[in-house]
């Protein structure tokens, strides 16, 4: 079993070296500097063994640290109950949520599908081996913190040491249920497609862990440690049959199979059947436009209800959250200057909003899936005019359907400000109401920019490219940190405005210039 577990971490590690270095060999500029060779370098692969080691160490004890302060000490200071109890409440239930959603076991990943049906390593010695690793790193990985957060909820130190064991334990018993369903009733589970009756206990576990201390109703303590107890005294037993379970192989074989060896490619392939299941076949649809202003508004119509579904809604629900601002202000006098203020200062906050509600990436992918995929194999399709014909007409109709909630957002906005005392300069309110739209037309045109420029997506509608990744997370982190930002509405809303009409120029230009070189499939 060791040797197994050897083998398989040595797997692990390359595929992460590996996949590391395709990663960096995706990056423009970088991929000419870096060899093909680069997968043989051995001083690469020990440097990438020695990150591999060391985000595991971080992997074992960072996710813990986070789990627990924000799930539960964060949270239960805001509960008047006994924090002992409340602690040790949240903490059991969620630990019974854990083990319905993350066993370890029944996680179907690539390195489990290479081990077990490319390498033919023994299914038993690999899934045992590597199944204790993670239940090790459970235990490891909680000790320091139920210690250190339990201790200041007043929890007794033997119930802090007692946890980690508690909740490696649960892990194990839910485990061996599931392989005896499996033995008994052939029922394969799956924790990257959860049943509908499991989400179920999932909202009511929930429920009781978050919903009874708000109610003042915490399960006393000794209660709950005695449950541990028995959970800690029935996974012995459970050991024991998953020791004795000898159908590993055969279990992996339905599991991998059914999710096509990976998470990955099943999380495409429903994407892939939700787009499909919004398309409209109608064949009696037609524009009167000609060329590839034709070919786009075909699209547009034939995807409506998945493209202007999530627009509407976005919009209703900002046009109830605007009432009821309004609402608020007209009763309470008292809070109309507060909220004048934020209208004023708080502008850049809009930034971050308008980035998630914009609908600009889902709209890219839907074209790569149901249009550029096929049509990227035709010469004239990546031609410059052809290109940029194209990229103006889904412009126009990206920017149209975000237009929807940004002008609910822009005229409420404007109309808070007047009911709550309004502003000295007039000005304010056309450059707040310009700057949302503004907001919302730059993320259209980002998004659709950064697709025709990096093209992320190969045959199978999987993300291929690196730099697409890191631009994404660049501006996630950028307008993340508009939040933080205090700036005159006036100030900041006209430098919106002047830098969306910039970017949106330039934009057209590097799709023109660049385009027709990286507007492709991936491989």
């Amino acid at each position: 079993m060791i040797r197994s577990f050897l083998l398989s971490f040595r797997l692990r590690n390359t595929y992460k070296v590996n996949t590391f270095i395709y990663a960096l060999k995706s990056i423009p500029g970088i991929r000419r500097i870096l060899p093909d060779k680069l997968y043989q370098s051995k001083a690469l692969k020990i440097i990438g063994n020695i990150i591999s080691i060391l985000l595991e160490i971080i992997n074992i004890f960072l996710g813990k640290l986070l789990y627990i302060f924000l799930m539960i000490f964060s949270i239960m200071t805001i509960y008047k109950t006994n924090s002992e109890n409340t602690f040790l409440h949240i903490f059991v239930f969620l630990t019974i949520i854990g083990t319905l959603v993350n066993t370890y076991m029944f996680n179907p990943t690539k390195d489990k599908y290479y081990a077990m049906f490319i390498m033919r390593m023994d299914a038993k010695s690999y899934s045992l081996s590597n199944y204790f690793y993670a239940i090790i790193k459970v235990v490891i990985g909680f000790l320091p913190f139920t210690i250190i957060f339990g201790l200041l909820s007043k929890v007794n130190l033997w119930i802090c040491l007692l946890i980690p064991l508690f909740v490696a334990s649960a892990k194990i018993t839910m485990t061996a249920y599931n392989l005896f369903l499996y033995t008994k009733k052939g029922i394969v589970i799956n924790e990257n497609n959860l049943m509908k009756h499991t989400w179920l206990f999932i909202l009511l576990f929930l429920g009781i862990a978050y919903g009874l201390p708000a109610l003042k109703i915490v399960i006393p303590s000794y209660i709950l440690v005695s449950f541990m107890i028995i959970t800690i005294l029935i996974s012995i037993f459970s050991v024991k049959y998953l020791l004795k379970f000898n159908k590993y192989r055969e279990m992996y074989k339905q599991v991998l199979t059914s999710t096509n060896m990976n998470a990955v490619a099943n999380a495409n392939q429903i994407t892939k059947e939700t787009v499909l299941n919004q398309i409209n076949i109608d064949k009696n649809l037609t524009s009167n436009k000609k060329g590839f202003a034709y070919f786009n508004d075909l699209f547009v119509m034939r995807h409506s209800k998945l493209l202007l579904k999530s627009a509407k809604r976005v919009a209703f629900i900002s046009a109830i959250i605007i009432g009821i601002v309004l609402l608020i202000v007209t009763m309470n006098d008292g809070l109309k200057k507060e909220i004048n203020n934020v209208i004023m200062t708080y502008l850049p906050y809009f930034v971050f909003i308008m980035y998630l509600i914009n609908r600009g990436e889902s709209v890219t992918r839907a074209m790569f899936m149901n249009s550029d995929h096929s049509m990227l194999t035709y010469a004239f399709y990546r031609k410059p005019n052809s290109i940029l014909k194209l990229f103006r007409e889904r412009l126009k109709s990206i920017i149209l359907i975000n237009l929807l909630p940004a002008t609910i957002i822009g005229v409420g906005l404007a109309l808070i400000l007047f009911a709550t005392g309004g502003s000295t300069n007039s000005l304010n309110y056309l450059v707040l109401f310009i700057s949302i739209i503004a907001m919302s037309i730059f993320f259209s045109v980002h998004h659709l920019v950064i697709y025709y420029l990096l093209q992320p997506y190969n045959i199978n509608s999987e993300t291929k490219n690196t730099t697409y990744t890191i631009v994404n997370i660049l501006t996630y982190a950028v307008c993340y940190y508009m939040i933080d930002l205090r700036l005159p509405t006036l100030t900041f809303g006209l430098a919106t405005i002047l830098f969306a009409i910039t970017y949106s120029l330039i934009s057209l230009f590097l799709v023109y210039k660049f385009a027709p070189k990286t507007f492709k499939i991936r491989i």
